[in-house]
């Protein structure tokens, strides 16, 4: 069997389209390194498991390797029989947050995520792939595998030039929670919150990073543009001001995030810790002095 890693994605447009200004040159470079092993051209790890394709579709052959590459080859040796093969890449970065779950059947074999209050980001880019197989009698046989992106990225530029905030901290929310492998398809089961990580930039001057790394977000309702489009997935900023209060803005994004895309977005925080953005597709909704929700502790 040859696995080959497809990478399909939109990182490199991106980050020349949306980061060309002298400013953000330098972003563009970190965040390039840190995205490194998210959209990455090599499969760390694989988990391959063949299952029959009638009755309760049970897994029938398992088997895991480290692969490190874009492409390779496995010989295998397993009966004459018609299989449904489901292939998974680079699973044990993501441990922590991502599970495979109920892979002893076919239909049943899905990435779970972790439940949370605040997850972190995907560690790694996730990978997947599934092929119908018949493995006939006294031929040997070769069959090709593509391993296709199942996670995403989204990313905040914040312009914070003038507005003296002391801190900022953001949010993702609006993704898919889990991933049925045999169908790639995913699933959306209760709400979930990513905590988006800072990426450091050297260069003085430049926008604040921040990014996440998560399953993608709904899809739209109908292909027809609407001009109030509804929200498909969201970021949370909290801006914490020189006297100690923190301003809550959330923007609201209109546009679906696919697998194996990278979407940045762009804001200009201003003294209040408010944040404007020109983006057409973006909504923006600010509170002022806003206070989170009481914390206690509970005894169990």
């Amino acid at each position: 069997m040859d696995y080959e890693l497809r990478l399909a994605t939109n990182i490199t447009t991106q980050l020349e389209t949306e980061l060309s200004l002298e400013t953000e040159v330098s972003v563009a470079t970190s965040l390039k390194s840190y995205l490194n092993d998210v959209f990455t051209d090599r499969a760390h790890d694989v988990n391959l498991s063949f299952y029959d394709v009638v009755g309760d579709s049970t897994r029938l052959h398992h088997e895991q390797h480290i692969m490190d590459a874009n492409q390779t080859s496995y010989t295998l040796n397993i009966p004459v029989h018609r299989y449904m093969h489901l292939g998974l890449a680079n699973l044990e970065e993501n441990s922590g947050i991502l599970s495979l779950e109920n892979d002893g059947t076919c239909h049943g074999s899905r990435l779970q995520q972790l439940q949370a209050d605040t997850l972190s980001p995907h560690r790694q880019g996730v990978f997947s792939a599934r092929l119908s197989m018949d493995v006939k009698e006294g031929i040997d046989q070769e069959f090709k595998v593509n391993l296709f992106m199942a996670n995403c990225s989204a990313v905040l530029l914040l312009d914070t030039l003038g507005s003296h905030v002391k801190d900022i901290r953001v949010f993702a929310s609006g993704f898919a929670t889990a991933f049925d492998v045999a169908d790639s398809l995913f699933r959306f089961q209760y709400p979930q919150i990513f905590r988006a990580d800072k990426v450091e930039v050297k260069e003085p001057g430049s926008p604040l990073c921040f990014t996440t790394v998560n399953f993608p977000s709904r899809m739209p309702e109908t292909t027809k543009a609407e001009e109030d489009e509804p929200a498909l997935w969201e970021m949370r900023i909290y801006a914490t001001l020189p006297g100690g209060s923190v301003t809550e803005s959330i923007l609201s994004v209109s546009e679906p995030l696919l697998a194996a895309h990278l979407e940045i977005l762009k804001a200009k925080v201003d003294p209040s810790g408010a944040l404007e953005t020109d983006d057409k597709t973006v909504g923006v909704s600010v509170t002022l002095d806003w206070t989170p929700g009481m914390e206690h502790e509970v005894i169990l």
